[in-house]
């Protein structure tokens, strides 16, 4: 068995992965998903939100866990997972990228959103928030970025739930090495029907840097609401492949 430390995207909580937790959890592995400072669950001010800190933050987690820890990063999570390996290399057995950013070192999550096709509806729904340290997103833009594939009622539930995201971690350019975050095994969940992070993005990214294994799932862009099941199969292979 593993322990699997799940990390949230933009605008998110560690509450959206209940429903893999449970699946995880009864199948007898160890499942942290704790929900970043300035996400809605501490006073913590989202001005002071940083990438670095949010790396600090999972690896303290991760420390807290039984090993080994396989990192599943969803999203905008990418980037936090590719900071703290770097930040700690041999806190993580592997990285899993779900749907998630994979980014070269120089590069900033805004300037990788900016080379995607344009989203007009996504866009139309996001305002500044928090005296503009903060990206605010409409329910309405938030289901049919991230909830497509989703029940009419877990689209309610889950975008009735969404916080404003910190800009500053989307700004600052990744700073990451071969020789730390470059040393843990990554792994890839490419979701088909993803209307946030499209196909052809996600590919893009993996033809950069190539991941240990690719794993496609006929999904939108939040498969541990539409598929825990199938998600945590994917997951308990990938732990099989790093030997934990």
């Amino acid at each position: 068995m593993a322990s699997f430390l799940l990390i949230h995207g933009a605008w998110h909580g560690g509450w959206c992965f209940d429903r893999l937790r449970a699946v995880l959890e009864a199948r007898g592995h160890v499942v942290a998903a704790p929900t970043l400072p300035g996400m809605g669950d501490d006073d913590t001010d989202i001005a002071a939100v940083t990438l670095d800190g949010w790396a600090q933050f999972v690896v303290a987690q991760a420390r807290a866990l039984p090993g080994p820890v396989i990192l599943v990063a969803h999203s905008r999570g990418g980037i936090v997972a590719s900071m703290a390996a770097e930040r700690d290399p041999e806190a993580f057995a592997a990285l899993v990228y779900l749907a998630a950013f994979l980014l070269p070192a120089g590069v900033t999550m805004i300037s990788a959103r900016d080379a995607m096709p344009r989203n007009n509806a996504f866009e139309t729904g996001l305002s500044a928030s928090a005296r503009g340290a903060a990206l605010a997103l409409t329910p309405e833009a938030a289901i049919a970025a991230f909830y497509n594939d989703c029940t009419a009622q877990d689209q309610d539930a889950n975008a009735a739930r969404i916080v404003p995201e910190p800009i500053a971690p989307l700004n600052t350019a990744l700073a990451v090495t071969d020789a730390r975050f470059g040393s843990v095994p990554r792994h890839y969940i490419e979701c088909t029907l993803d209307e946030a992070i499209p196909l052809v993005q996600q590919r893009a990214m993996l033809e950069a840097l190539p991941c240990a294994s690719v794993t496609t799932l006929e999904s939108g862009h939040s498969p541990f609401l539409s598929m825990p099941d199938r998600l945590a199969d994917v997951l308990e292979t990938i732990m099989q492949r790093t030997g934990a």
